[in-house]
């Protein structure tokens, strides 16, 4: 081979080579290589080539390599991936069954898993672990006493269930209103728990139920939990839990036990108790938001007379929850509910579709709205200008300017009871008389004193209509409201700029309405708060003392409280008046006859005052 050259050699060597290979690709010699199974695959695995003519070499490791693969499948990629994602799948039903996945994934098929896969595997197994626990795992051990439930998270009530089950259930029992769950519930807390369930508030679970069972109008399940919990754990029943079944009782038009409720689980302190304590604060607290219920349902329900008696209780209770030194953010009471309540019940009076329940003895004011002012008079204040407003929006509906007058006989007919407003000038009637009545510009306001120079009556809820029947002479059917009065609007006192002839007018004029006109019914008399009574507001007092009748009641009004407090309107503080003003205006009432008469303090700016003055308007709206 020397003669060939390196070149040549390689030749040689290159053909030796490939008539080798394909000696040994031919199914004689390659059985000597592979096994028998193998090589009756052959001819469907096509080894050997289509056309022999061609003579195309097959390579013999191509040919052991393929039919190795056949032949043992755990080689193959595709068989690898092919079961593991069948383990998966079987891990996957396995945990479906609730079978212990922590196990299979810790045996000897788990080293087949990759590591993302074998936390997925083990994520999965917790999640169905909690989900046997919430469920309750035990349902089988407890199926003799277990209570079903239509809930995917809470399928059964069982002995191993909580509060916190129980509390669950029910809100979604309640939600949902189903009531074979509320039968189911109400089964499982009467029979299957004890005194001790729950912590011993088992009675709070009982009076949540009742009130759900009352939402539901299920009063069946409501009686159980009522009686179970008024006779087996009465030392442990709130307030606040009674409150509630009463709302839900009244809800259901149950009257009748929602006042025995009252009375009985909601009945005033002991006498000799502290009323400061918390426990009795809580029960005057409650029976106050119970007795709101009860008042604004019989408004609603257009029954007058029970709500009037409702709110009768209410005022009485008023002093109590004072002295126990609960604040009016604490009790939150509802007023502008029940004073929606009044003035709906109202207008269905004055239309006569309202009237008086028959069988209670009470008296009815003419409007219906001043029984709820009187409870919220007794009550902690807190100046709520939204609750403010429906009062005033509801006792005064109509307000029209009908006449100016400057002498007796330019005043109008005396067909209703009348409210006078007198002081100084500049101490700010006009201002008061808008915020009384929730008007802007009823009366006239000017920073120049002395502005209002006659008598001016304002008619409140006069028949719809009567401004044309002052303005143009017109005659318009219909009537007064019942609880029409006027507002009479005096000049001011002190230094206005008038002649001294019309001063001495008005001091007559003045004289003579207080002694003579028969429909006047209180007289507030308006003293500036800052600095107390002057020589004219003495001489206001001695001349009312000497001649206001007694059928009229005279009231003593401090203004411009909120100029005492630095930023009293923005910061929403109502305002002050010093003792040394208060002390002065009790001297001067006293020497002149009038000390025995009631001072109210005001401000027009923070509408300070507003239920004090509607309490003596009321005067003049009833005669």
């Amino acid at each position: 081979m020397a003669r060939f050259g390196r070149f040549g050699r390689c030749l040689l060597i290159l053909s030796y080579t490939r008539r080798l290979l394909w000696f040994l690709s031919t199914p004689v010699v390659a059985s000597a290589f592979v096994s028998p199974a193998v090589l009756m695959k052959a001819p469907s695995m096509n080894l050997l080539p289509k056309d022999p003519s061609r003579q195309k070499l097959v390579p013999l490791f191509a040919v052991v390599n393929r039919a190795a693969k056949e032949e043992y499948p755990h080689n193959n990629e595709n068989y690898k991936k092919r079961t593991t994602e069948q383990k998966i799948s079987k891990t996957a039903s396995i945990v479906d069954n609730g079978e212990n996945t922590i196990a299979f994934a810790s045996s000897k098929e788990r080293s087949h898993l990759s590591r993302p896969e074998r936390k997925a595997l083990e994520r999965a197994s917790k999640k169905q672990r909690q989900i046997r626990q919430r469920n309750g795992a035990d349902l089988q051990k407890f199926a003799h006493n277990s209570y079903p439930l239509h809930s995917t998270t809470l399928p059964a009530l069982t002995p191993s269930s909580t509060a916190d089950d129980v509390m669950r259930a029910i809100k979604r029992a309640q939600n949902r209103h189903d009531g074979d769950d509320m039968n189911s519930i109400a089964q499982f807390l009467l029979h299957e728990t004890d005194e001790v369930f729950a912590y011993g508030y088992k009675g709070s679970l009982l009076a949540r139920l009742a009130v759900a069972a009352l939402h539901m109008k299920n009063h069946q399940v409501a009686t159980q939990a009522i009686q179970e919990r008024r006779t087996e754990y009465r030392l442990s029943m709130m307030p606040m839990e009674s409150a509630a079944i009463i709302r839900g009782l009244l809800r259901v038009h149950n009257v009748t036990d929602a006042i025995a409720m009252l009375d009985d689980e909601l009945s005033l302190p002991l006498q000799g108790t502290a009323l400061t304590e918390a426990g009795n604060q809580d029960r005057i607290k409650y029976r106050a938001l119970a007795l709101a219920s009860i008042s604004s349902r019989h408004f609603f329900q257009g029954e007058p007379s029970r709500a009037v008696l409702a709110c009768q209780r209410l005022a009485s209770l008023g002093p109590m929850v004072r002295e126990s030194g609960l604040t009016a953010a604490e009790v939150d009471m509802p007023w502008e509910r029940v004073l929606r309540g009044a003035a709906q019940c109202q207008i269905g009076r004055r239309a006569g579709k309202v009237e008086s329940c028959p069988g209670i003895d009470v008296d009815l004011p003419c409007n219906v709205v001043y029984s709820v002012l009187n409870a919220m008079t007794t009550f902690p204040a807190d100046n709520n200008d939204q609750v403010y407003e429906l009062l005033s929006n509801a006792l005064v509906r109509r307000v029209i300017f009908v006449t100016g007058a400057v002498t007796m006989e330019g005043c109008p007919p005396s067909d209703r009871g009348e409210a006078v407003f007198i002081g100084r000038s500049n101490v700010g009637k006009s201002s008061l008389v808008n915020m009384v009545t929730n008007r802007k510009s009823l009366a006239y306001t000017s920073k120049r004193p002395g502005k209002t120079q006659q008598f001016n009556f304002f008619a409140v809820n006069d028949k719809p209509g009567r401004e044309k029947e002052l303005k143009y002479g017109d005659v318009l059917p219909g009537e007064k409201d019942q609880d029409s009065f006027n507002i009479v609007d005096l000049p001011g006192f002190g230094y206005a700029k008038v002649p001294e002839e019309l001063r001495k007018e008005w001091s007559i004029f003045m004289d003579a309405y207080i002694a003579n006109r028969k429909t006047l019914r209180v007289l507030f008399h308006l003293v500036d708060g800052r600095h107390g009574p002057t020589d004219e507001d003495a001489s206001i007092m001695r001349r009312v003392g000497d001649l206001l009748p007694g059928y009229a009641t005279y009231v003593v009004v401090l203004t411009k409280a909120d100029k005492n407090v630095k930023g009293a309107a923005s910061n929403k503080k109502a305002g002050k008046v010093s003792s040394d003003v208060v002390d002065a205006v009790r001297q001067a009432m006293k020497q002149n006859g009038v000390g025995n008469a009631p001072v109210i303090l005001t401000s027009a700016e923070t509408k300070l005052g507003r239920d004090d003055i509607w309490r003596y308007l009321r005067l003049a709206a009833e005669s």
